[in-house]
């Protein structure tokens, strides 16, 4: 595979499971209705886990766009294979979301609250602060980068397992940080799922909340940058 479809495929993946786990806990009549916090926690652990180990051989599984930007400040790959990636990432994010749809559809029309719909395909915060929202997107993403930076180091790599160290920061990191705004730290994460609730025919569904969708790109993105610089000092 080529690195685009390396992403595409893996941030597919992400985004089927991810999105699948949140639905599958707050839509109505599921097999897993009120499971809870920690089951999406650990689903979306799972997801990363399964998204970097289809797509590692082909693009060594960004699946974000903050981690792209990461190793291209650092020199880790070209600024030219930039654009190439974070498009796959955001296809990907946008097909996984579809599919992921798909999959709870007839459960949307069993569910009246339409910011639990929303709350399937994209982040909101629990208290609604730009500066507190934009904050915690930052520090979470900080943490996921410096963490995969010295996974993916040659010092520490673990092979075809660093799928699985990353998928367990993933899930520290929901259960530690993600409180504040549902831990997005991936902008392609929440912003192509968003735009997929926006095209989509889901019933009794409310706007897209796209007052708060720059908080999910750009604190991502401004935490990624500060890992990196970060992480080249060090």
């Amino acid at each position: 595979m080529t690195p685009f479809f390396g992403e595409f495929i893996g941030t597919g993946m992400l985004i089927i499971l991810g999105q699948g786990v949140v639905a599958n806990v707050v839509l109505q009549k599921t097999k897993g209705n009120n499971s809870g916090w920690i089951v999406i926690s650990f689903g979306w652990a799972i997801a990363v886990f399964v998204g970097v180990y289809c797509s590692a051989a082909a693009s060594k599984a960004h699946l974000n766009p903050a981690v792209t930007l990461a190793f291209a400040v650092l020199g880790k790959i070209s600024w030219s294979l930039v654009p190439v990636y974070v498009t796959g990432q955001m296809l990907g994010a946008m097909a996984g979301s579809l599919i992921a749809w798909l999959t709870y559809r007839l459960h949307f029309r069993e569910t009246e609250d339409a910011g639990a719909k929303l709350a399937v395909f994209c982040t909101g915060p629990a208290i609604r602060s730009v500066v507190d929202n934009l904050l915690a997107e930052i520090i979470g993403t900080f943490v996921l980068i410096i963490g995969v930076l010295y996974i993916a180091s040659p010092s520490n790599s673990l092979g075809a397992l660093d799928a699985l160290p990353v998928g367990l920061l993933v899930l520290g990191i929901g259960l530690s940080l993600g409180g504040p705004t549902g831990y997005a730290i991936n902008p392609a994460r929440d912003l192509g799922p968003r735009i997929m609730h926006a095209l989509l025919p889901i019933p009794g569904k409310r706007d897209s909340d796209w007052s708060y969708a720059w908080i999910p790109v750009i604190g991502p993105l401004a935490g990624g940058l500060l890992a990196a610089l970060v992480f080249k000092m060090l």
